[in-house]
């Protein structure tokens, strides 16, 4: 069974290309061989190859949006981040997870139009994650206030957001020494 010529399929086959040959190196031709559309088709979904990104990109914020949506659910969301974190390392250390975010952090670093649509998408998870903790570190009598709150959700990003990166500098990284030092900084950031 062939996969339906859409959007999705679209964006699947680009993932792919980007991932083994690059942004700049995954041209259109090969985008549009791996999803089995000529070109043009491709363009009646996508006007450019940051279209494409833009649409990686709000996938993951929707993606994240669930994840915050289900979080917000649990009966003491702070904790379950540092419970679940074993689940996360697992899922952030994985190459297939972190190839294609990375692209798109070179490409954002270069390239004002996806650095501004990843920086939009990082406002919205942020904006999600802050309610969360917020309401988390309130209802344990912790300090909730601005300061507080951003200088501790900034730190639990940028140790997801480090996972990948040591990953990629030490792919034979000890996961379960990695999942032990997560919890004690998640449960230190968030619960104290």
């Amino acid at each position: 069974m062939t996969q339906p010529l859409t959007p999705s399929a679209t964006s699947f086959a680009a993932a792919a290309c980007f991932s083994r040959s690059g942004f700049h190196g995954a041209s259109m031709a090969e985008i549009s061989k791996a999803a089995g559309m000529s070109a043009g088709h491709i363009y009646n979904y996508f006007d450019s190859k940051d279209a494409i990104i833009a649409a990686f990109v709000e996938e993951e914020t929707e993606r994240v949006s669930a994840l915050l949506r289900d979080l917000a659910q649990r009966d003491d969301p702070l904790q379950a981040i540092v419970d679940d974190a074993e689940e996360h390392v697992r899922e952030f250390i994985a190459p297939e997870y972190w190839l294609l975010p990375t692209e798109i952090f070179a490409e954002a670093s270069r390239n004002p139009k996806i650095a501004q649509v990843l920086q939009d998408a990082d406002r919205r998870s942020r904006t999600g994650l802050r309610a969360i903790v917020k309401a988390g570190r309130e209802r344990h009598g912790l300090a909730a206030d601005e300061h507080t709150l951003d200088g501790r959700i900034e730190a639990v990003i940028a140790l997801f957001h480090g996972v990948s990166v040591r990953a990629l500098h030490h792919p034979e990284l000890n996961q379960a020494a990695l999942v032990d030092g997560m919890r004690i900084g998640l449960k230190a950031l968030l619960l104290s």
